[in-house]
């Protein structure tokens, strides 16, 4: 063969066998892509393409910033309640409430979010919708920032704040608005603890009379705010007492179902002290009722006092006439009401004493004109609660002296609910001017079913 025929035909072989190669790997180059893409989902092909993308540096989280460790709850009508769930240091110096310096110095101080400041302050007395009255009570602060001042006096029990201002020294508001309220506290908040008390708008006078009641709720000396200088610390501390309305416990918002029984056992405790009731022959024994007179020149007095006294006397009671004051002391009343089988009164803040008489016994109140709902919330209800066979004599127009001033048509007289909605102060009319002379037919009648009731609990309970 000719050299110069080989050369040619070495190029044509070579230009096909490149086309062949070259078709050839178009055909697997175009099964493989169909391949793949038959086998991709929408969620396989989408992260493909993501994939393709340059990756943006990691942008790292900003954490969240501490809780506070403070938690008020303002939704309540009566009271805000507010507790700082830390190691609190006390100033009573400013009435503030802080966080120990040692709480902080632990913290994780890499982090880049401080803990959220919060600042909280609280009026400790369950009447805040009254704004004359809640005013004048002193403000309390919690903070969550570090104290700077050092302790002085180390508690190991908590804390709790409350206020004994407002109309402290009217015995039914230091228990409605004071002792009721503690006892719910207490059982609500502190099951199992003793908690350090600190008063507010504290007076001398106040600590005295009730020294033996506070110390039935805490072994712990009493701490009184306006008069104390020294740093104290406690493993935390709450601001405020829970209510539940006038004298009022519910069972059902309690955690362990204590009702007004409870809170009578509890005055046992304070009052009793190892007093032996002395129990007469049920044969023979006259119950004793304790007549409740109101003098120093108040209203809704008793004008014919003396010939209730002597009707009673004559259906068959002992009768001790009892005149209580700001400084009567409430052991020795304990001790004569404990013993006593009835109590009968005019609506009124004496006739809180009630409290001290035991669950079965009676308990008669004289409602005058205007008041009927004030009797019922204020000594009705929480009468019943604590097991008193409960009595209400509603005077008539012509038992009140405010027919002498008003005369019997007078709207005063007619519909005292329509007067009262004319104005609030208008209930100062039946409180504030009224007395009330009792009908001794009608009264005696009352008397009768009262004895027979007393009667059948000294039969019971001697």
């Amino acid at each position: 063969m000719k050299r110069g025929c080989v050369t040619p035909l070495i190029m044509s072989i070579c230009i096909l066998l490149f086309t062949l190669l070259y078709i050839h790997q178009i055909t697997i180059s175009s099964f493989i892509s169909t391949s793949s893409l038959r086998r991709s989902t929408p969620a396989a092909e989408k992260r493909l393409k993501v994939e393709t993308r340059p990756r943006p540096a990691a942008v790292p989280s900003k954490p969240a910033a501490p809780a506070t460790p403070i938690i008020c709850d303002r939704s309540h009508e009566p009271y805000d309640l507010c507790t700082l769930n830390a190691p609190t240091l006390m100033n009573p110096n400013l009435s503030t409430f802080s966080l120990v310096n040692d709480n902080v110095n632990h913290q994780d101080t890499t982090s880049p979010s401080p803990p959220q400041r919060t600042f909280e302050k609280v009026r400790p007395y369950p009447r805040k919708w009254e704004n004359g009255i809640i005013s004048g009570i002193k403000e309390i602060t919690f903070t969550s920032d570090p104290s700077t001042d050092s302790c002085q006096i180390q508690h190991h029990a908590p804390a709790l704040v409350f206020s004994a201002g407002g109309y402290t020294g009217n015995l039914f508001h230091d228990f409605s608005d004071g002792f009721v309220p503690l006892f719910l506290t207490t059982r609500s908040l502190f099951s199992g603890v003793d908690p350090v008390l600190i008063v507010a708008n504290c007076r001398d006078w106040w600590l005295s009379k009730y020294a033996e009641l506070l110390r039935s709720f805490s072994p712990y000396p009493v701490i009184n705010l306006d008069n104390e200088t020294a740093i104290h610390c406690f493993p935390s501390a709450t601001v405020g007492l829970i209510s539940q309305g006038f004298m009022t416990i519910d069972p059902t918002l309690l955690p362990n179902k204590e009702t007004f029984l409870d809170f009578r056992a509890l005055l046992q405790t304070a009052y009793m002290h190892h007093q032996h009731l002395h129990v007469s022959s049920p044969s023979t024994a006259r119950p004793r009722l304790v007549l409740v007179g109101r003098t120093g020149g108040v209203s809704r007095v008793i004008l014919n006092q003396k010939e209730v006294v002597q009707l009673a006397k004559k259906i068959g009671f002992e009768v001790v006439v009892f005149k209580p004051t700001r400084y009567t002391s409430l052991s020795e009343a304990y001790k004569m009401i404990n013993a006593s089988h009835a109590m009968m009164g005019v609506h009124g803040a004496a006739l809180t004493h009630f409290l001290f008489l035991r669950p079965g016994s009676v308990l008669v109140q004289v409602v005058p004109i205007g008041i009927d709902w004030l009797g019922e919330i204020c000594f009705g209800k929480p009468a019943r609660d604590m097991g008193l066979e409960y009595m209400e004599y509603k005077i008539t127009v012509d038992e009140s002296s405010l027919v002498d001033e008003y005369g019997k048509d007078d709207l005063v007289l007619r519909n005292p609910e329509a007067v009262i909605k004319l104005a609030w102060s208008n209930t100062n009319i039946y409180l504030k001017n009224q007395n009330v002379k009792l009908d001794l037919i009608r009264v005696g009648v009352h008397l009768k079913k009262a004895y027979k009731k007393a009667k059948r609990f000294i039969e019971k309970q001697g």
